[in-house]
């Protein structure tokens, strides 16, 4: 059964320094559609490949497109800029050294924040507007189809944080 908030509460567990991207992280923020995975790009600084790596051993993580055999993730695998299709006991998990055009884990942190995912497990996220963004430069049909809800959230998102701030002068 897929349970995105145990696989990222396993990373956190882990110390992993990553940031949440894809589907999950516009549902954190208030979007309302569905993903069947958990993206997140993270940091391959060598001290961070061994706590991933262990996280990605306590999940039972293997690469879902081998049919014929379990192959586990190791450290050649997780310091390139490559995509790790991952199933854990808890679901899929997508592990990228990149998205978009070659945005890492350290491009990427001014446009993520902390976001609670469930009691006491803050998760660096990917901002919801940075995740429209990408979205636009992709051209696949799925990736067409779920920006208008994207967009929609963004905006609602935005028309919330301006009633938080009503004295602020650039509203």
């Amino acid at each position: 059964m897929f349970d995105p908030v145990e696989i990222l509460r396993v990373l956190a567990k882990h110390d992993v320094d990553f940031i949440l991207v894809g589907g999950f992280s516009a549902i954190v923020q208030g979007a309302d559609i569905h993903t069947g995975d958990v993206d997140v790009v993270h940091s391959r600084d060598p001290g961070n490949w061994v706590r991933l790596l262990k996280a990605l051993r306590e999940l039972d993580a293997w690469y879902r497109l081998r049919t014929d055999k379990k192959l586990y993730p190791n450290e050649s695998h997780l310091v390139t800029t490559g995509h790790q299709l991952l199933t854990t006991t808890h679901g899929n998990l997508d592990v990228r050294g990149k998205i978009g055009d070659d945005l890492t884990y350290d491009s990427l942190t001014r446009d993520a924040q902390p976001e609670e995912i469930a009691p006491g497990l803050l998760v660096k996220t990917l901002s919801l507007e940075k995740y429209v963004q990408l979205k636009e430069q992709l051209s696949r049909d799925k990736d067409k189809a779920v920006l208008p809800t994207l967009r929609a959230t963004l905006q609602e998102k935005r028309k919330l944080e301006r009633r938080k701030t009503p004295n602020d002068p650039t509203n």
